[in-house]
């Protein structure tokens, strides 16, 4: 998963170490020839024989998990939109709160088949649970503001200006974390800055609530950028299936007060007869199912991939994304807009290899250090 605990797009992660080469090791013993030159030249020689194999089944574990984790990503944002817009459920807060309870659920049950991850869980002490209390909240409030959000904008709208929190987490770390940032990441972030602006002219649809509740969106996902970061990397250094068993009970019971003092929860028991006739029940189930199974194809993804791939591939779905909800909701873009958004999702990737090479360039000089 990515260190993040991805549920909606716009995630930012720290990607795990590689670790898919120990899944494929042989439980066989080499043979075990009478001379012993022999027998280590031939135990060489059959690694150098699997090797191949080994190789082939590191990039179909690559492709799998890349491409679960791809369609996954796209799967959950247009089946939110398709629950709003094509099977009138006007519930944000309700189904965020079904994703949270998936989450929840989903988590536990992976804990309880993997006993490696389960050794991993951690106690925590009060500061530990009112600093998890708190990330809840802001957990909560990201994806409800997020899911609403798509009640009044265009997929389009929502991923282009989405495309801003890299931007407000630079901000935000650097007064809050006192992180430091190179001029080139500064520099990479201008042509999304000016293609957001083109993009929101003139025919891309949105309303003002809309605009207002995706900017808060924006912000409330740097602020859980920022506040994963402490959690996952700070005094608590949980993992990220533990945090989620933490964290989606919080979130699930916050977001059901939630949506019960919004009047959904009424809503839908008055309307309970619509909904069961219609295929919105089925819509936001499996948009919640999906939601955890992005979080598991994002642990895969991150341990069998590198930062390179994975920021080549949010691009890539974003792009997708975009596309896919243009022709199936009948976005009319004009050519400002068309251009603003192939200069938003060139910045993006321009700044993810800009991150991508100082990455490396800081590994190789901390190991010559």
């Amino acid at each position: 998963m990515r260190r993040g605990t991805s549920t909606q797009a716009g995630e930012t992660s720290e990607v795990d170490d590689i670790e898919a080469a120990r899944l494929i090791e042989s439980t066989d013993d080499p043979p075990s020839p009478s001379e012993p030159g022999q027998q280590e030249a031939a135990y060489d020689a059959e690694k150098r024989l699997d090797a191949p194999r080994e190789s082939e089944t590191n990039a179909a574990g690559k492709a799998f998990w890349l491409s679960a984790w791809f369609m996954n990503n796209l799967g959950v944002t247009l089946l939110n939109k398709w629950a709003f817009a094509k099977v009138d459920f006007p519930y944000p807060y309700f189904l965020s709160a079904v994703h949270m309870f998936c989450n929840a659920t989903g988590a536990f049950c992976y804990l309880a088949l993997d006993s490696e991850e389960r050794s991993k869980m951690k106690s925590l002490g009060s500061r530990g649970f009112r600093t998890i209390v708190a990330f809840s909240i802001i957990f909560s409030a990201n994806i409800a503001i997020g899911n609403a959000s798509l009640r009044h904008v265009t997929v389009n709208f929502n991923q282009v200006l989405r495309s801003l929190v890299p931007a407000v987490v630079m901000v935000a770390s650097s007064i809050f974390l006192k992180k430091a940032y190179s001029n080139a990441q500064k520099v990479a972030l201008l042509p999304v800055v000016g293609g957001i602006m083109l993009a929101c002219a003139g025919e891309m649809h949105y309303t003002y609530v809309g605009f207002v509740m995706t900017w808060l969106c924006v912000l409330l996902a740097a602020t859980k950028v920022v506040a994963s970061n402490v959690v996952l990397t700070g005094p608590l250094k949980l993992q990220p299936m533990d945090l989620l068993t933490k964290l989606c009970p919080l979130a699930t019971a916050e977001l059901i007060a939630l949506s019960f003092l919004a009047g959904e929860v009424s809503s839908i028991q008055e309307s309970w007869a619509d909904i069961s006739a219609s295929n919105a029940a089925p819509v936001v189930l499996l948009s919640g199912v999906l939601s955890f199974s992005l979080n598991i194809t994002s642990f895969y993804a991150n341990k069998v991939t590198s930062p390179l791939t994975l920021s080549v591939a949010a691009n890539a779905k974003q792009a997708t994304l975009i596309g896919l909800a243009t022709v199936i909701f009948g976005t009319p873009i004009n050519a400002l807009n068309g251009l603003g958004i192939i200069m938003v999702l060139t910045g993006s990737a321009w700044y993810s290899h800009v991150g991508y090479l100082e990455s490396q360039a800081a590994a190789r000089s901390s190991s010559k250090g």
